[in-house]
């Protein structure tokens, strides 16, 4: 596996000890992390775009702009999964309750599913 950058929504401050955000359009910011290998080379933040209405798919674009080609995600709907395909970024689902660095890890391990329609919620009003 070559290198790439690896985001996943996450609660301030960001970072490996921080909390994954539940959903990936209202977090307030991404942990960004390269991977090499099998390795973390290098953990930053990205604070993310205000949340418009029908404005899921800006982050998309956003992170895809900013070199992200897979993410770890707990929850998002299905224009933007669909989204991320159409950008060549891949998601995996985390599920709740888990540290951005117990996620990557499980990531690096093999252990996250690829996020499919199962994972998706409606729409937020």
């Amino acid at each position: 596996m070559s290198a790439f950058l690896l985001a996943v929504p996450s609660e301030a401050p960001g970072g490996l000890e921080a909390q994954t955000a539940q959903h990936f359009g209202h977090c307030e910011l991404y942990t960004l992390v390269e991977i090499d290998g099998n390795a973390i080379k290098h953990v930053e933040t990205l604070p993310n775009l205000p949340h418009q209405q029908g404005g899921c798919m800006a982050p998309v674009q956003y992170l895809a702009d900013h070199g992200v080609k897979k993410m770890l995600a707990g929850g998002m709907g299905m224009r933007p999964l669909m989204g991320f395909k159409q950008v060549g970024i891949d998601v995996f689902y985390v599920g709740k309750g888990v540290s951005v660095g117990a996620a990557v890890q499980d990531f690096l391990a093999g252990k996250l599913q690829p996020f499919s329609t199962e994972y998706t919620c409606g729409g937020h009003h």
